[in-house]
C-alpha cells in the first residue's frame, strides 16, 4: 500500500547551513506520526518544507502519490495538506469566524463550509462564544484552538501541527492534546511536532527522533516512550 506521505532523503539549507540532512519517513492514511527533538533539530524546518514554504535543497516529497517538487504552497493546501504553524499566526484584526473562513478560501462548497464552521465550534465551544471578537483579543490557548480549527477548514487529508501546546497553561495544554487525540480517534491523519515529548509519544503510532537535522531513532510511539535513551534525553528521567 502506498503511503499518504513519503519523504525521501530530504535536505534543506539556509544559505550554507544545512538544517535538515537527509531525513526520510512515511505516513500512512489514518496514522499519527510525531517528530521529537530539541530546539534546532530541524522539526519546524521539515514541516515548512512539506508545506511549500521553504524549498528543499535535495530529496523527494510525495503526497497522495504526487511529487511536490515545485508545487506552490497554496496548491499543496488544495491537495489536502494543512499546516497549523508554530506561533499560531492567526489574523489578529479579523474576527474568529473570519479567520475560520480564510481556512476554507479555496473551497466553493458554501453549505459544507458552514457545516465545518459549526464543527469547529463543536470541537471548541469557546470559539463559538467569541466568534465575533477580533482574534487578537483571544488568550493564547484560544488562539491555538483557532489555528487548529482554521487548518481543519480545508478538510485536510493530512493535518500538520507544530508545537500546539507551546506557551499554554497545563490545563489548556491538556485540552489541546485531548483534542488531538479526538481528531486521531476520528481517523484524521496527523503529523505532530510537540515540545511535550511524553504527550506526543503517547498519541503517536510512529515516532522519529531528530538531532541536528538527522533522524537518529525511530519506532512506535509506545516503544520510544519506554526507550531508556529517549526517557533520559527528552522526558527528563534518569
Amino acid at each position: 500500500m502506498t503511503a499518504l506521505l513519503e519523504v525521501e532523503d530530504l535536505r534543506v539549507a539556509y544559505g550554507k547551513v544545512e538544517a535538515v540532512k537527509g531525513v526520510s519517513f512515511t505516513i500512512e492514511e489514518g496514522q499519527t506520526v510525531t517528530l521529537i527533538g530539541t530546539n534546532g533539530a530541524g522539526k519546524t524546518t521539515t514541516l515548512h518544507t512539506l508545506s511549500g514554504l521553504i524549498p528543499a535543497a535535495a530529496g523527494r516529497i510525495r503526497f497522495a502519490g504526487r511529487d511536490l517538487a515545485g508545487v506552490p504552497a497554496h496548491r499543496i493546501v488544495a491537495l489536502g495538506l494543512a499546516h497549523s504553524p508554530e506561533g499560531r499566526h492567526i489574523f489578529p484584526r479579523l474576527t474568529v469566524e473570519e479567520n475560520l473562513l480564510l481556512g476554507a478560501f479555496l473551497r466553493k462548497d458554501t453549505a459544507a463550509v458552514a457545516d465545518d464552521v459549526e464543527r469547529a465550534y463543536t470541537l471548541f465551544p469557546r470559539l463559538r462564544e467569541r466568534r465575533a471578537q477580533p482574534a487578537g483579543t483571544l488568550s493564547g490557548g484560544e488562539q491555538q484552538m483557532l489555528a487548529m480549527s482554521r487548518a481543519l477548514m480545508c478538510r485536510p487529508r493530512l493535518l500538520m501541527l507544530d508545537e500546539p501546546s507551546m506557551g499554554l497553561s497545563p490545563i489548556m495544554m491538556k485540552k489541546i492534546m485531548a483534542t488531538v487525540a479526538e481528531l486521531k480517534a476520528t481517523g484524521t491523519t496527523i503529523l505532530l511536532v510537540e515540545q511535550n515529548a511524553r504527550a506526543a509519544l503517547a498519541l503517536a503510532d510512529r515516532a522519529y527522533v531528530l538531532e541536528t537535522g538527522r533522524i537518529v531513532l525511530s519506532g512506535g510511539g509506545a516503544e520510544l516512550l519506554h526507550d531508556d535513551s529517549v526517557r533520559k534525553a527528552y522526558l527528563g528521567e534518569e
